[in-house]
């Protein structure tokens, strides 16, 4: 059992083949003492708590308890009952009689809790290190930092201690966390997740998030987690969409190039630079966008109205026990006492004027790929420069909850310096399955092992890949496409968008002759052939034949070899209706020659007669 993957779905499969909670629990507490770490945990359950909670789940039951028997952590400013809460200040500390509205959530969904996680003092800051506990040790690289303020939730996911763990989130605390340490985190719309029993950073702008391995089973918690929560005054009624196919035709706001910061750090700007390529091989249309609007809404977060409310939040206690508050915390709750209230409206009047600045600019787009963080640091190097360094980590972070942002912070690949390698896919609120959707293909496509445990991804393949429920999967590769004239056909006949893909590179593409609605023929050839983009999407077996009858000749139906060494039936031409067709393979797509013909035409048709 010690050598069990801890992702949702192998601890389920585990259950099935006769694996009992007591295996689980002893290996999840075999792996923190492996660990070494005094910093991950605050207080830990004891054995014999967890044991009596699986004994209360029942037999195994993954439908009516979709989260049964997986083990969870939760940071230390998340209440579980009969559990102190510290916030990282031992003075604070209490112990509450009911679990936060979140926990609760989960633990009636079957989820048993391990403990309860370090984070900066009072969720303040990005890096990790302002505790008096022990520094949790980042799990890729003890010589960097956690990150913050969830650190010890990301450290002990990462390292496959639990299935997932429970952080928050205002400015970044639950991404740069998640992309120091090589795991998923979930930063959801705010309100999404209730925020009763969490004790506030700034209440107007607090998020629960979510520490996982995989895009999946973070949004399995999301979605188990999420809801109206009536005791909650910033709940919303967020509509959770079931994890499904991203987009065939996807547009991406991306920082303009001049805008990009990384302080030097060439080697995130090349991991970041990768990431792109990956979104554009699997559809993705990139936009480059201004971002000094951005950047000046982040700035809002240290200044004024929302130093005062981090301040309004545990104003009692900081009076009283100012002493007890780590150094830099007090430091930057603190400056709260200079600011007024013409301060804070100040603030608000400059955010709203950013809102309505921004508003279409997030409306022009799917959604925007950040880098998670701009660089990595030391612990040495964010111990001598406490402020600059973690303002630094926040700069593509901290506009996101102040302009109503929901994101996701994914792993996409290694730097060539071994670090990891993240990036944030961010949307407007009430996204989250369209972010989650793209970063599971992403994270697919990265191949990287989970977390720091070594697990390879299982089954990692895009979202709406084919699976054993007697779909078919159908290639096009003309007007067939997303957006192009016959896609109302495929829509009709009950076929729902897979992926976009590529040939492998054995074909070529002729635009046909003599086609009332143009559209091309893909041949497949011995020698000299290119890889073509398509689409596949997916029908059942009746729609499927009823589909296919009807196609016209020259066209038919045949087997297409894929770039990633999949196949599935498409639509192939006859060699005979090749009379009079253009060889077109050379645009790589049907897509792109349409886009090229219809950008040159016009400047044909304008131009002078000789």
């Amino acid at each position: 059992m010690s050598d069990i993957r801890f992702d949702i779905g192998s601890l389920h499969a585990a259950y099935r083949a006769g694996a009992n909670v007591a295996e689980v629990i002893d290996t999840a507490l075999a792996r923190i003492a492996a660990a070494g770490d005094p910093g991950i945990f605050i207080n830990l359950a004891t054995r014999a708590n967890m044991l009596a909670e699986a004994e209360a789940l029942g037999p195994f039951d993954p439908v009516a308890k979709p989260l049964w028997g997986i083990p969870f952590a939760v940071k230390d400013n998340i209440d579980v009952a009969g559990m102190p809460t510290t916030a990282a200040c031992a003075e604070f500390a209490y112990t509450p009689e009911k679990d936060a509205t979140v926990v609760a959530r989960l633990k009636a969904a079957g989820a048993l809790v391990v403990g309860k996680t370090n984070l900066d003092q009072f969720a303040t800051g990005l890096v990790g290190t302002r505790t008096p506990w022990p520094i949790p040790r980042n799990a890729i690289d003890p010589k960097l930092v956690p990150g913050g303020s969830s650190s010890g939730s990301a450290v002990v996911t990462a390292r496959g201690i639990v299935s997932f763990a429970l952080g928050t989130d205002t400015a970044g605390s639950g991404r740069i966390p998640a992309g120091l340490n090589n795991i998923v985190g979930l930063k959801p719309t705010v309100g999404a997740l209730s925020t009763t029993g969490v004790v506030p950073a700034c209440r107007t702008l607090d998020c629960v998030s979510v520490f996982a391995l995989t895009v999946d089973d973070a949004y399995k918690v999301f979605t188990v987690a999420a809801g109206h929560d009536a005791f909650d005054a910033y709940s919303r009624d967020v509509a959770v969409q079931p994890l499904a196919a991203r987009p065939p035709v996807l547009t991406v706001g991306i920082p303009a190039k001049a805008d990009l910061k990384f302080f030097g750090d060439a080697s995130m700007q090349a991991g970041f630079e990768t990431a792109l390529a990956t979104l554009e091989t699997l559809g993705a249309r990139l936009v480059q966008i201004p971002f000094g609007d951005f950047y000046a809404t982040a700035d809002l977060l240290y200044e004024g109205a929302w130093v005062a409310e981090r301040y309004a939040a545990i104003r009692d206690f900081f009076e009283a026990n100012e002493a007890a508050l780590h150094p830099v915390t007090r430091k930057i709750i603190g400056g709260a006492r200079n600011l007024s209230a013409a301060d804070a409206f100040r603030g608000f009047y400059a955010l709203q004027a950013y809102k309505a600045r921004l508003a279409p600019v997030i409306a022009s787009v799917d959604l925007f790929c950040v880098p998670t963080a701009p660089t990595h640091y030391t612990v040495d190097a964010v111990l001598a420069d406490p402020i600059a360094t973690n303002s630094r980590l926040g700069t593509y972070t901290n506009f996101v909850n102040l302009l109503d942002m929901c994101g996701i912070a994914v792993p996409s690949g290694t730097r060539d310096d071994g670090l990891p390698m993240s990036v944030t896919l961010l949307a407007a609120a009430g996204r989250d399955g369209l972010v989650a959707a793209v970063a599971r293909d992403l994270h697919a496509a990265s191949g990287l092992a989970l977390g720091a445990t070594g697990w390879r991804q299982s089954g990692a393949q895009p979202v709406g890949a084919a699976a054993e429920d007697g779909m078919i999967e159908l290639v096009v590769v003309g007007a067939h496409l997303s957006g192009m004239p016959l896609n109302g056909q495929l829509k009709e006949a009950g076929a729902h968008f897979c992926r976009s893909a590529r040939t492998a590179p054995s074909y070529r593409l002729y635009e046909l002759a003599g086609q009332t609605t143009p559209k091309p023929g893909l041949v497949r050839v011995r020698d000299g052939g290119a890889a073509i983009e398509i689409e596949v999407w997916r029908l059942c077996a009746a729609a499927f034949g009823r589909f296919v009858a009807a196609i016209p000749p020259p066209l038919g139906i045949g087997t297409i070899e894929l770039d990633d060494g999949t196949s599935a039936k498409g639509f192939l031409a006859e060699s005979a209706g090749l009379a009079a067709a253009t060889d077109i393979s050379v645009y790589g797509g049907w897509r792109s020659y349409v886009a090229r013909t219809n950008e040159i035409q016009p400047r044909l048709e304008s131009a002078p007669a000789n």
